[in-house]
């Protein structure tokens, strides 16, 4: 019987960021119109919305209400990362592939297995009132369908 990895890193401790009462809330709405299969990037938008919130250490929930585009984290400075996913997305759930749900043309069942595979809601922390992303991180809505679509992403932000 094998167990874990035993060459395990070492885990440091918590560094204590902000603690406190929530005290503000904030939410909003943001429209973005794809212009096909893709990624945008819209983190700055997400940065405006959390400037304005006058939020400065908590959370920000951004949630993409549709099921064939979806949400994701992903590097931000090489634009080869995102055609890269955008083949292994297409050879996972690739078109004219005999599924049986169609009535919405032959990219939409793809779509849906594309978006159940990566996120329909993010999360990220907020501290000293920006976006804890890594250096080379983005906030990105795929979009999965063959044509342009507006889409619509809910932010909601809590903290202090």
């Amino acid at each position: 019987m094998r167990r874990g990895n035993t060459r395990a890193g070492t885990i440091g401790p918590v560094e204590a960021l902000a603690s406190g009462a929530v005290e503000r809330h904030a939410s909003g709405r943001l429209t973005i119109a794809t212009a096909g299969p893709g990624f945008t990037d819209f983190t700055a938008a997400v940065a405006a919305f959390v400037r304005g919130s006058g939020i400065r250490d908590g959370l920000v929930t951004v949630f993409c209400r549709h099921t064939s585009a979806s949400l994701t984290i992903q590097e931000n400075a090489d634009p080869d990362v995102q055609t890269d996913l955008m083949t292994a997305l297409d050879g996972f759930a690739p078109r004219q592939a005999g599924y049986v749900h169609g009535a919405e043309g032959p990219d939409d069942m793809p779509a849906h297995i594309r978006t159940l595979v990566t996120d329909s809601a993010l999360t990220i922390p907020l501290v000293d009132g920006t976006l804890a992303l890594g250096t080379w991180q983005g906030i990105y809505l795929i979009e999965h369908r063959d044509r342009p679509h507006r889409r619509e992403i809910v932010l909601s932000a809590l903290g202090a």
